[in-house]
């Protein structure tokens, strides 16, 4: 990074994750001058012209010191009860803080499916769209107090990064308890090296990524490389950097180190940027290597190029679309039900009314409603054959 540091007003929109770590500190709570300062670096920056959003961790941190629970993980409902006590403690902190600027906070709590069902995302964004409107600050976490660990993040970092998406953003900061990218985890490897500028998070890039590195942090490095992935793909950039320091908005801006993640000079369409971000597709199609040519060039899945259909899903849903090779090319809304979709694998579309009994889309996944993803990542199904197969 040059001495002149990272110039942060020059973004319209900035979505700031704020890592547990940061805010509680396990023997006394909440660390109100860390607030103060962070609050008086946001108030800096709207000021400026920017319009900032918060995604902010802990709830379920602040709840159990609130509560003094026991140490090391806590059940379920121990978690949902802390959230609910840490929440409104949350909440009441950050208001007090932004006030001081004399601006006013709103909470918004999301799950997994507020992001990943389509009516349930649009009803957010037009909330935190119109929060912006009138000039109140977002105060964004995932609503702990209901999710389950079927239906949760589990981190805020892709949450983030999906805020970052719905809100339009176009710029991502992840404030946590370490400054940046390295090519193997600081923690373990002292000849680790700093990345500053990554140009494109590539597989190489993605294989540097550590676990967590402290009790509070949820996330880790992986979780920021997802977050980072489903940012820039949208046309958002994203910096890493510490926040263990006061001010660290402001110290992004003085020099302090941080690895920048440039956005996509090709961002995909907000529907496609929704369909490629989701976390948790309802099935899988496998398709063959003419269908992976085809999709290359732009063009739509057939059911001609479709080998196999894997899980229970429905039409409209999102689906991950599986190369040869077992790894995920594409994401895409399904044109079909699992059952139907299986009926006419493999058959050419003039075929489908006289399987089906009635006269169904050409299309599996048609190309409007398909993204690429090449993410790489060999996916469950594909390991389970591999291990049955080694058995």
């Amino acid at each position: 990074m040059t001495a002149a540091g990272r110039s942060l007003d020059a973004y319209r929109r900035i979505v700031i994750k704020i890592g547990s770590a940061l805010l509680v500190d396990r023997a006394s709570g909440l660390k109100k001058s860390w607030l103060d300062a962070i609050c008086d670096d946001i108030a800096d920056l709207r000021r400026k012209g920017v319009d900032v959003l918060v995604v902010s961790s802990g709830a379920i941190a602040l709840g159990r010191t609130v509560l003094k629970m026991h140490p090391g993980a806590l059940k379920l409902e121990e978690s949902q009860a802390c959230a609910a006590v840490g929440q409104i403690a949350l909440a009441r902190h950050w208001s007090e803080s932004l006030s001081r600027h004399g601006i006013i906070a709103g909470q918004v709590l999301l799950t997994l499916g507020d992001t990943e069902e389509r009516r349930r995302y649009l009803n957010a964004r037009a909330t935190l769209n119109q929060l912006s409107k009138i000039s109140a600050l977002p105060i964004i976490n995932e609503n702990d107090t209901v999710a389950t660990s079927e239906i949760r993040y589990g981190d805020n970092d892709r949450l983030a990064a999906r805020v970052a998406t719905m809100a339009g953003a176009d710029l991502l900061v992840l404030l946590s308890d370490i400054d940046g990218l390295y090519t193997a985890p600081p923690h373990l490897d002292p000849q680790a090296r700093f990345l500053e500028d990554i140009e494109a998070i590539t597989p190489q890039i993605e294989a540097m990524a550590g676990g967590a590195a402290s009790e509070l942090s949820r996330g880790g490095m992986r979780t920021k490389i997802d977050a980072g992935k489903i940012a820039t793909g949208a046309g958002c950039a994203m910096i890493i950097a510490s926040g263990k320091t006061e001010h660290p908005l402001r110290a992004i801006e003085d020099g302090q180190r941080c690895s920048l993640f440039a956005a996509s000079v090709a961002p995909v369409t907000a529907r496609k940027t929704w369909i490629a971000g989701q976390l948790q597709p309802s099935g899988e199609i496998h398709v063959d290597p003419g269908a992976v040519k085809a999709l290359s060039a732009g063009k739509s899945l057939l059911p001609a190029g479709v080998r196999e259909v894997v899980g229970g899903f429905h039409r409209g849903d999102t689906i991950a679309v599986i190369g040869p090779e077992g790894r995920q090319i594409a994401r895409g809304l399904s044109g079909y039900d699992a059952e139907d979709a299986r009926r006419i694998a493999g058959r050419r579309s003039g075929e489908i009314e006289g399987i089906l009994g009635y006269a169904g889309r050409a299309a599996m996944i048609h190309r409007d409603d398909l993204v690429m993803t090449e993410t790489g990542l060999e996916t469950t199904a594909a390991r389970q054959k591999k291990d049955t197969a080694n058995a």
